[in-house]
């Protein structure tokens, strides 16, 4: 037995004991991807393939820490039902066997029916991360060799640097294409590579940078077709509160350069980062994130309250997205969520005041809202929803109709790192909508059409399951109000 089927062996073996008892946590999601036990971070590998989608991620099986990476892995036929398959690469090789890297992000292609991962590899030298770019294939979609010639790429080049990670791979005519996260005095970068055979790679050059506005190094970047135009997606460091940045332009193959016309935030939350799309059978562009964050957790010097549960990250919920007219991206919650959905309540045409009006949506921890504001009959500054409340605790989620912000607050919301997140909302015409979806400890936010999203972590007691309409400075009127209780997917 080589060397890594003898890490994969032990990884399952001690992995099969920890989900025992980590099945029982109390903040455990209950229709969220996350891991059986342990620790998980970026999705990885995203890919529709033979009929199936395909998810791998950033995973340690042995603690609920971040550690030594793993490929997880698991197949769903609809995005929200998932089987667990064992775990795809384990570190093992000179190559990526550091134990403060492992085998870092990377994403997934179809080579002539072989599912191939091609994924950063992280060595020490001196101490120190030294990051080169490797590939693993399988046969069956589930048991994954790694290739004898790794590293397929050795070395950053000379206008890129030691942060040299998380590979995004796809082809176009004919040809196979890389783009790398990087930096350099500072600055982002996105670098481009070429391949006839995914093992021989040609450096392009720089395709795209930050000019200084946009953070020090890009991480997980993305590159896509959507409508006639591209989008470039990534995740920047040093860019204070935005996680996950989108630029839509034209991607020009003869120089190798993507040319920026517009530029938005794909989530505005605490908790979204690394996101990854693939592109499914029907032609749909798909995106997951991880929904967790790294800003907080030193904060609490252990990886946060799930850490006590014997595991630590879920992904946000799949979306898709869409080009819209004036170059920005919308994203929704897909369709298939719905297969969820429980006991539902409709209310129409009603006002409440500065007392609020309760609502109810199963036990109160899993649903999904959508409630449709007047704003000719709403005189109030503010207006919104109070969940997972009780005497002690609060959710807010708020539109600043005045100030034309979304506003969530979790400062009074349990056990986390607390704070309120603002950001801009469009907020127009004679309507305004909230689309609200509830886990066990999460809560992610729709709103202007799905152009404006935010994505946060709560950690509640098990009591905090109160729901309730909120306004401020006058009061609301609803145009409509839909709610239904959801889950679970297991």
């Amino acid at each position: 037995m080589d060397e890594h089927r003898a890490r994969l062996e032990r990884a399952e073996r001690f992995l099969d004991e920890a989900k025992k008892a980590a099945a029982e946590g109390r903040y455990r999601q209950r229709w969220h991807f996350m891991p059986q036990a342990g620790w998980m971070n970026d999705p990885n590998g995203l890919i529709f393939f033979k009929g199936e989608y395909h998810l791998f991620y950033q995973f340690n099986p042995y603690a609920p820490v971040w550690g030594a990476m793993h490929w997880g892995h698991a197949t769903s036929p609809d995005l929200v039902h998932w089987n667990h398959l064992p775990i795809a690469l384990a570190p093992s090789e000179p190559y990526d066997d550091f134990e403060r890297g492992g085998c870092f992000s990377g994403s997934a292609v179809d080579d002539g029916g072989r599912l191939t991962l091609i994924y950063t590899g992280t060595a020490e030298s001196g101490g120190s991360s030294v990051q080169t770019q490797c590939l693993a294939s399988s046969g069956n979609g589930i048991d994954f060799w790694k290739y004898s010639g790794n590293p397929v790429i050795g070395h950053f080049p000379a206008d890129g640097s030691a942060d040299f990670r998380d590979p995004k791979v796809w082809k176009h005519d004919g040809s196979w294409y890389a783009v790398i996260g990087s930096s350099q005095d500072g600055r982002g970068k996105a670098l481009l590579y070429r391949s006839a055979d995914l093992k021989a790679w040609e450096y392009r050059g720089v395709l795209a940078q930050s000019d200084g506005d946009l953070g020090t190094m890009w991480e997980c970047p993305d590159i896509f077709p959507i409508g006639d135009k591209y989008v470039l997606m990534f995740s920047p460091m040093g860019l204070g509160d935005r996680k996950t940045v989108y630029l839509v332009g034209d991607l020009d193959y003869g120089t190798g350069k993507f040319h920026r016309e517009t530029m938005g935030e794909v989530d505005w939350g605490c908790e979204y980062y690394a996101p990854q799309t693939l592109a499914d059978g029907s032609g749909r562009r798909i995106v997951l994130g991880w929904q967790n964050g790294w800003d907080w957790m030193p904060w609490w010097r252990d990886f946060g309250p799930t850490r006590e549960e014997g595991w630590c990250g879920s992904l946000a919920m799949p979306r898709t997205v869409e080009l819209e007219g004036d170059g920005r991206l919308a994203f929704s919650p897909a369709k298939e969520l719905e297969s969820l959905r429980g006991n539902r309540l409709h209310l129409e045409d009603f006002s409440y005041g500065a007392s609020g009006r309760e609502l109810e949506a199963g036990d109160g921890k899993s649903f999904e809202l959508e409630v449709e504001f007047d704003r000719s009959g709403t005189t109030a500054e503010t207006v919104g929803l109070m969940l997972r409340c009780s005497e002690k605790h609060r959710t807010l989620v708020l539109l600043d109709l005045k100030n034309r912000e979304l506003v969530f607050d979790r400062s009074a919301s349990g056990r986390q790192a607390g704070g309120v997140r603002r950001c801009r909302a469009e907020l127009k015409g004679g309507t305004v909508s909230l689309r609200v979806f509830v886990d066990s400890c999460s809560v992610e936010v729709f709103t202007d059409g799905g152009r404006t999203v935010m994505s946060n972590n709560i950690y509640p007691d098990d009591g905090d399951t109160g729901i309730r309409l909120v306004c401020g400075g006058g009061g609301a009127r609803v145009k409509s109000l839909r709610c239904w209780e959801l889950g679970p997917s297991r």
